[in-house]
């Protein structure tokens, strides 16, 4: 009867023909598998190389607080189709609304009624019970801002989106962190128009009680349309001019993520875009983005996108 041993060697010099009892089985193993994991290492660096969106890590920038619907935004917000977008391509995606989970830090600043309790418990009034109400505010929202800074932190750029019609804190202050890093910030900045109170002024017109009320309505708001998307001046040098987008160009991937038709798709509907930021994604994971240089009036690599090859 033969061993196990012999019976792998029998095996072994059976399948090799001539090469019968020429080097113990260890070493053909050995041979095996070091074969195999040099051809699997070439074939994850070429990948690498190919592919510059497979393993970058993102991170989602945009209003959270005064959107119309909080738990609209959560669930069906922009956020939800960029991070489907961008995982398959093999991008870590870093999504504020879905925070990563920190090691022995249970739940730490996880989003939830968070702004509807610092609403509810934010005072001005001077005294210390006014000191320590605030004081309590400051420590709730710290793990919020420590942990979206530390995602901004280990992110290899950003997608920011920044209509002029929504005000927000949280955006710039991450944009700047992530400018200061020198790391790339793809900013979008949507039209902004309000067709509604364009059909409500026609409605009120032989009112005119309603149309005073209506004017007072929009200087008092103040209701601003930007039918152009232009962002406000102070982000243009800070961004940098080929990183602005008028939208996000959904309706050219619908079929292929079976997106429902919704919100996010009437806003697109109306309009040509002129610079989506999708396709420019799709783009960028074969070819790193260039940046025009005035001086020299032509395109220049761009070393703001430092993606690392690991």
């Amino acid at each position: 009867m033969l061993g196990l041993q012999d019976s792998r060697d029998f095996r072994l010099n059976r399948c090799c023909g001539s090469c019968h009892s020429l080097l113990p089985v260890d070493v053909y193993r050995s041979i095996l598998v070091f074969w195999f994991d040099s051809v699997f290492a070439m074939q994850k660096k070429i990948r690498h190389r190919t592919h510059h969106l497979h393993g970058a890590r993102v991170y989602l920038s945009g209003p959270m607080d005064f959107v119309a619907s909080r738990a609209d935004e959560r669930n069906e917000g922009w956020r939800n189709r960029v991070s489907r977008f961008l995982t398959s391509f093999g991008t870590t995606v870093f999504d504020p609304w879905s925070k990563p989970l920190v090691r022995g830090f249970s739940k730490y600043g996880l989003q939830g009624g968070e702004t509807r309790d610092f609403h509810g418990a934010w005072t001005f009034r001077r005294g210390p019970q006014g000191a320590a109400a605030r004081a309590r505010c400051s420590q709730k929202f710290w793990e919020v801002l420590h942990i979206d800074l530390r995602m901004v932190d280990t992110s290899d750029f950003v997608i920011a989106y920044c209509p002029t019609n929504i005000y927000s804190v949280g955006t710039p202050h991450e944009i700047i962190v992530c400018r200061q890093q020198r790391k790339p910030v793809l900013f979008v900045s949507p039209p902004v128009t309000y067709p509604m109170l364009a059909r409500l002024r026609e409605h009120s017109r032989k009112d005119p009680v309603a149309m005073r009320l209506l004017d007072q309505m929009e200087a008092g708001v103040p209701i601003k349309p930007n039918p152009k998307g232009v962002p406000s001046r102070w982000y243009v040098p800070l961004i940098g001019g080929e990183h602005f987008f008028d939208g996000f160009g959904f309706r050219y991937y619908q079929k292929r993520f079976s997106w429902k038709p919704g919100r996010l798709d009437f806003l697109e509907a109306s309009r040509r875009l002129e610079n989506p930021l999708l396709p420019f994604l799709e783009k960028l994971d074969r070819r790193i983005p260039k940046e025009w240089d005035d001086r020299l009036k032509r395109f220049i690599p761009n070393d703001d996108w430092l993606l690392w090859d690991l």
